[in-house]
């Protein structure tokens, strides 16, 4: 501030403003949220802002780096919100923050001299963390496969049958179905292993040679196990 008078004056009312020194203020979201009802795609935008004594209207705009307001284009807004300017303890200098969190929405609040501006946002925590719930489960049988292959290296047979069948129970793949035959050859049982190989090999060639990357070790273990009882 330095002794002058921000509003109406060094950032004067009814003007877009870049909401800081320099470049225009840029915000980043890295996930999808909503701002007043609004969806705002992951991503950059310009943030500025129409001040007036009563209200403002805040703005992102789509082209994120500006120098200033002076490029600036309503043409290229994303939305427009409008709010009403609160009263805040003395900042000397420019401030944000963001307040108000709950497990769905928080504020990204501008304060300067005794003034606060809030632009309400959104969030999809709930439908985001179902989604990553529901990722992780159906991506349980890799982490069950590596599982088995390093209980199998470490020649604990029943441990890694019991890892490879909760990943196959999930999901049946080359992969696990190939380790699955590993692990019952290793004991011996080739009769048990030999159609478990070729299942490996079914589906491993369906895929196609670029995701089928053990198609030579299942080829090999077919033709040694045929004939072994």
């Amino acid at each position: 501030m330095h002794g002058r008078k921000v509003w109406g004056a060094l950032v004067p009312y009814n003007e877009v403003w870049r909401t800081g020194a320099n470049a225009a203020t840029k915000l980043t979201f890295s996930k999808d949220v909503e701002v007043d009802g609004k969806p705002v795609p992951a991503g950059s935008y310009a943030f500025f802002a129409i001040p007036t004594a009563k209200d403002w209207t805040l703005i992102l705009n789509k082209v994120a780096d500006q120098g200033g307001s002076f490029g600036y284009k309503q043409d290229s807004d994303l939305l427009r919100v409008t709010v009403k300017p609160a009263a805040s303890p003395m900042r000397e200098r420019l401030s944000y923050q963001v307040t108000n969190f709950t497990d769905d929405t928080a504020s990204i609040d501008l304060e300067w001299e005794k003034v606060k501006v809030s632009l309400p946002v959104k969030l999809k925590t709930k439908e985001l963390s179902l989604a990553n719930i529901q990722a992780a489960q159906d991506n349980l049988w890799s982490p069950m496969t590596n599982a088995a292959r390093y209980l199998l290296d470490q020649k604990m047979y029943p441990e890694a049958m019991a890892k490879v069948d909760v990943s196959i129970a999930q999901k049946e793949t080359w992969l696990n179905t190939w380790v699955k035959a590993q692990v019952l050859a290793a004991q011996g049982k080739y009769k048990d292993a030999y159609p478990f190989a070729q299942k490996a090999k079914d589906l491993g060639d369906k895929e196609g040679k670029e995701k089928f990357f053990f198609a030579d070790d299942v080829n090999k273990a077919l033709a040694e196990w045929k004939n072994k009882g």
